[in-house]
C-alpha cells in the first residue's frame, strides 16, 4: 500500500505565491512519475506538472511560466511552487504517483487533496 501526504495550500491573493508538498510512503519498487493535478468546481481534473523519473517534465500550458515542479527522486518528494497566482488557479489539487509494486506492475495513487484560493 502507497500513502501520498500532502501539505500546504491555503488562501492568498492574486498575485500572490504558495508552496505545496507531497511525501510518498509504503511498500513499493520505485516511482515512475510524481506531480500534481487539480480540480476546479465543476471542471473535470486537469493535469498541473507532472515529473517523470527519467527528467521530463510536463506542464499545463495555463501554469507554464508561474508555476515550478521539483523532485526528490531519493525521498520520494515532490514540491510545487505556485507564482502570480491568478483567481482560475483556485482548485483542490491533489498529489499523483505512478508507482511500480513490488507485485509488479505500474499503478496511479493519489493524495487526499489541498484546497488552494486565490482571492482577486
Amino acid at each position: 500500500q502507497v500513502q501520498l501526504v500532502e501539505s500546504g495550500g491555503g488562501l492568498v491573493q492574486a498575485g500572490g505565491s504558495l508552496r505545496l508538498s507531497c511525501a510518498a510512503s509504503g511498500s513499493f519498487v520505485s516511482i515512475n512519475a510524481m506531480g500534481w493535478y487539480r480540480q476546479a468546481p465543476g471542471k473535470q481534473r486537469e493535469l498541473v506538472a507532472l515529473f517523470f523519473s527519467g527528467g521530463t517534465i510536463n506542464y499545463a500550458d495555463s501554469v507554464k511560466g508561474r508555476f515550478a515542479i521539483s523532485r526528490d527522486i531519493a525521498k520520494n518528494t515532490v514540491n510545487l511552487r505556485l507564482n502570480s497566482l491568478k483567481a482560475e488557479d483556485t482548485a483542490v489539487y491533489y498529489c499523483n504517483a505512478v508507482v511500480v509494486s513490488v507485485l509488479g506492475g505500474a499503478r496511479d495513487y493519489w493524495g487526499q487533496g489541498t484546497q488552494v484560493t486565490v482571492s482577486s
